[in-house]
């Protein structure tokens, strides 16, 4: 029996795979607000920045 059976038969394989997809989707929920965040902070101290002489 391959390995990918053997992982998807057992009760653990399956919770293991349930956790890998969780903490992947909330790697890319952290991404994308990190990305929002820095792109909205860049825009400010470039206004900032601007209304210096």
């Amino acid at each position: 029996m391959s390995l990918l059976a053997r992982i998807y038969q057992e009760e653990r394989g399956a919770n293991l795979a349930e956790w890998g997809i969780l903490v992947s989707l909330i790697a890319v929920i952290a991404i994308l607000a990190v990305t929002s965040v820095g792109n909205s902070n860049s825009e400010m101290f470039s206004e900032i920045g601007s209304a210096f002489p």
